[in-house]
């Protein structure tokens, strides 16, 4: 709001001209200067030459038929794609959103990784597609999660600031325990996520709990092992009182044998978390997605556990929207828009 109040006083209007910017953008979700009746005709004309509105355009909208799920393709003023996913269950609208064009991570299984890095998003174009999904489905979203193409903390203040944004209660008011952050393992970000004392909820993809499998699947994991990884998020546990979420995409064949199972028991036994088992969805490299009986028999295998251990059914995968199947790019699917 402060950065709406100063560019109201640098058109040498009164700055609370910015707060009511602020108000139409993001509590009205107005997209046009013309929406905004209560300023004069020449503010609204100064305000049209001077700014815009929306920081991205649609390139593409594609619903499942199956469950309903919407990806929306966005492009980006230099001509690169991104990607959201809205996920519409009963009495729950989540987007996932997107934080980067690309990704710097690699990480094997990932249709994203294999893109490269591209740039990073800025805090409108975060906010941008919240904005969006919301005045295409007339309704107020109810979640966020930074799940989707990019690494969030590697553009840490821009995700930052989005999420206070998306959270602010003058805006679009979503309360920040229904905020996550995911990170693939950015130790120094998650210790100064700690020590700010985000209020956003944490999620960790693990997927292994052996170091060099794990390194092998997440490059990201030579430069920060399981082992300080694992340190980082008990320090953030611990100092926070929150609980974070580890994220363990099943793989068939690959990391769901007992062995993996109980190696993970130990992992988190000590740390106050969540574990969200994630079927592997499909994408160009040599996964598989493992059957159901191997699904429920790898859950079994983690009880008794104290932590809560739930599966997370991934939808959309018939339009490419599922977890790990974000591109960024035009595809060949039938658009619904």
């Amino acid at each position: 709001m402060a950065e709406l109040e100063a560019f109201a006083l640098s058109l040498g209007e009164k700055a609370f001209r910015g707060r009511q910017l602020f108000s139409w953008i993001y509590g009205k979700k107005a997209r046009s200067f013309e929406d905004m009746t209560d300023m004069s005709r020449p503010l609204r004309s100064m305000l049209q030459q001077q700014a815009c509105i929306g920081a991205l355009q649609v390139a593409g909208k594609f619903t499942s038929p199956r469950s309903g799920t919407v990806k929306y393709l966005f492009s980006l003023q230099d001509q690169r794609y991104i990607e959201s996913v809205l996920i519409q269950e009963s009495g729950r609208r989540t987007l996932c959103l997107s934080c980067q064009s690309g990704c710097a991570l690699n990480c094997d299984f990932c249709a994203t990784g294999r893109l490269g890095f591209q740039r990073h998003l800025t805090v409108p174009e975060i906010v941008d597609q919240v904005l969006y999904a919301e005045k295409d489905v007339q309704a107020e979203l109810t979640n966020v999660v930074f799940m989707g193409m990019g690494e969030p903390f590697l553009n840490y203040d821009n995700v930052i600031a989005a999420a206070k944004l998306i959270n602010h209660p003058d805006g679009i008011a979503i309360g920040h325990r229904r905020i996550v952050i995911s990170t693939a393992g950015i130790v120094p970000a998650i210790r100064r996520y700690t020590d700010e004392n985000q209020p956003f909820r944490l999620a960790v993809s693990l997927n292994s709990p052996f170091q060099e499998q794990r390194e092998q699947m997440m490059p990201v994991g030579v430069k920060w092992n399981v082992e300080v990884l694992m340190a980082a998020v008990k320090y953030y546990a611990h100092k926070s009182g929150q609980r974070p979420t580890f994220e363990y995409v099943m793989m068939a064949e690959r990391n769901m044998s007992q062995r993996h199972a109980m190696a993970l028991k130990k992992l988190v036994k000590d740390i106050p978390c969540k574990v969200n088992l994630i079927p592997f969805n499909a994408t160009a490299g040599g996964y598989k997605r493992p059957g159901h009986k191997d699904i429920v028999r790898f859950a079994e295998w983690l009880s008794p556990l104290s932590a809560p251990v739930s599966v997370r059914w991934s939808k959309g995968d018939d339009v490419n929207a599922a977890c790990g199947q974000l591109a960024g790019q035009r595809i060949a699917l039938h658009s619904t828009s």
